[in-house]
């Protein structure tokens, strides 16, 4: 994944968007190894769901929490619960299975 610094993407206060494998690190801020990893699994997914289907899924995903589940509604995506609990594992990309987002506890 390529990692590109720029002022203008993400907005103002987020430190990082990905968008189709790329990671846009806004400048001045720092990608430390867990959150290159983080991107690294959304990526891993985005392949594996294709690229417009994984942004077509999350959003639905997002607005069916931000409907049902207000207080959950980034945190409790399936997507970013995946990449949230597997950041810290740096071999997790190398045993991840196949629709992990979707496994109970990410099962092996």
């Amino acid at each position: 994944m390529k990692l590109i610094y720029n002022k203008w993407i993400p907005f103002k206060g987020f430190r990082a968007i990905n968008l189709f494998g790329v990671c846009f690190v806004r400048e001045g801020q720092t990608m430390p190894p867990h959150s290159i990893n983080h991107e690294n699994i959304h990526t891993a997914q985005m392949r594996e769901l294709g690229y417009i289907g994984f942004y077509l899924l999350y959003v639905i995903e997002w607005m069916y929490r931000l409907i049902f589940h207000t207080r959950t509604a980034y945190s409790g995506i399936s997507f970013e619960r995946e990449a949230r609990e597997n950041m810290y594992d740096y071999g997790y990309l190398h045993k991840r299975v196949s629709y992990a987002q979707w496994r109970k506890n990410n099962e092996k």
